[in-house]
């Protein structure tokens, strides 16, 4: 069978953590290819939720084979308590979680720069979340990271980590004027977690290759969202990985030809953590029933996220470089109350209309939306389950999406469960 990704549509947080959950019901592998634990893909079911940094969200569907890719940056520590709490839940994760020897890992020198840098930008600052993500991806480039594979011989692990930190304390020390840390320490620290770690470590590549011989089918599931891509993205402000398609491949190590099905998802209306254009972004009474309806706070770190109306010009955008097949609409419910709803269609910027989502930075901060005015509805809709037992004006909204998308809506979320999920087919 081929392969399934599932990526987000805008700047993260879009419910990708519920649908790979619902989707990796019917899939044999479900594999998370870029990012770190600065994600956080939340899953609720029945009473229980429970929010997924680093594990792919197959893990609560039994008999699922998780994979995470070499385009994963691993925090040891954040993993470890992360299988910790899922086995605490009862559902088993040795034999099934399969780490790949090429994923590169997160360390405590790597936090201590993001920090310092984040706080010499001072003004500038990108907003991240300061889990050390980008400082990995860094030395990754830099060809001196420390990946799994070195977990397992003790002697190249002493001397990378060593090497590494001397060369980081001179940055923290001279740079950022901030504290040296221990390698020793560090080193320690390492050690503990190996013993956990060496039976999940898996040529992934092999492993996923020999599935798609089988012919099982495989959820390939992204991190943070298609606007953060670090080529695509709004740079400077974007992650440092590739959210977009093309992470899948290179952060899994399968063909381009064994994908046959991009599930673009995306909310009702935008969100966007930390700093960086945001075209719709809204202040005041809409802006905080977004936030309070939708929940809108990070499932990492618990701030705030900037609410804003839907952007079909940035979405337009984020299906024509991925290659979208199928759209995903989610937290439709949260629009529930408000008289009106607003979708942004164009730009202006100075004199000039456009279509086109623009990736620089101070172009798209110049962008005025152009919004076309949808009816909405008081109904609340949370936990519908049928497309025809919502409001017309909620079903509008919907084929005004597919329309101005030009992609077929294929799901609608009225709610976080795994039931409160509308299978549709909803053609431009």
């Amino acid at each position: 069978m081929p392969v399934t990704v599932i990526l987000g549509c805008q700047w993260g947080d879009e419910g990708k953590g519920k649908v790979v959950d619902l989707l990796g019901q019917r899939a044999d592998v479900v594999a998370r290819y870029q990012g770190g634990a600065n994600a956080g893909h939340t899953i609720v079911w029945g009473n229980r939720s429970f929010v997924l940094h680093l594990i792919p969200s197959g893990i609560f569907t039994a008999d699922t084979t998780c994979v995470i890719g070499n385009g994963v940056v691993i925090d040891p520590a954040a993993l470890s308590r992360e299988i910790a709490a899922v086995e605490r839940l009862g559902y088993h994760v040795k034999g099934r979680l399969h780490i790949s020897l090429g994923a590169h890992l997160i360390l405590p020198y790597h936090k201590a720069l993001e920090k310092a840098r984040e706080a010499a930008r001072a003004q500038r600052a990108i907003g991240t979340t300061g889990r050390g993500i980008g400082p990995a991806y860094v030395d990754k480039a830099a060809r001196t990271g420390i990946r799994v594979v070195d977990l397992l011989c003790a002697d190249t692990l002493s001397a990378k980590v060593r090497a590494n930190v001397k060369e980081k304390n001179a940055l923290l020390r001279h740079v950022h004027s901030s504290t040296e840390l221990d390698a020793e320490a560090i080193l320690s620290e390492v050690i503990k977690v190996r013993a956990a770690f060496a039976p999940l470590a898996t040529d992934t590549t092999a492993l996923l290759l020999r599935a798609l011989a089988a012919d099982r089918h495989i959820l390939a599931e992204g991190a943070q969202g298609a606007l953060l891509d670090v080529d695509f993205g709004t740079y400077p402000y974007v992650t440092s990985s590739h959210p977009t398609v093309g992470g899948a491949c290179t952060g899994l190590g399968i063909p381009p030809s064994a994908i046959s099905e991009v599930i673009g998802i995306a909310k009702a209306y935008c969100t966007r953590v930390g700093n960086g254009p945001f075209p719709t972004e809204l202040s005041g009474m809409i802006g905080d029933h977004l936030r309070s309806h939708g929940q809108e706070y990070g499932a990492t770190t618990g701030r705030p996220r900037r609410c804003g109306w839907l952007d079909l010009v940035a979405l337009r955008y984020a299906n024509a470089i991925n290659g979208v097949t199928e759209l995903a609409v989610t937290k439709l419910d949260v629009l529930s109350g408000l008289d009106l709803v607003r979708v942004c269609t164009g730009y202006r910027i100075g004199a000039e209309r456009t279509d086109q989502f623009p990736t620089d930075a101070q172009a798209l901060r110049d962008a005025a939306p152009i919004y076309t005015t949808l009816a909405g509805w008081n109904e609340d809709i949370r936990g519908i389950r049928t497309y025809g037992a919502l409001p017309q004006t909620a079903r509008d909204l919907v084929a005004f999406i597919a329309r101005g998308t030009g992609k077929p809506v294929g799901m609608i979320s009225t709610g976080p469960r795994r039931s409160e999920t509308i299978r549709v087919r909803i053609n431009p």
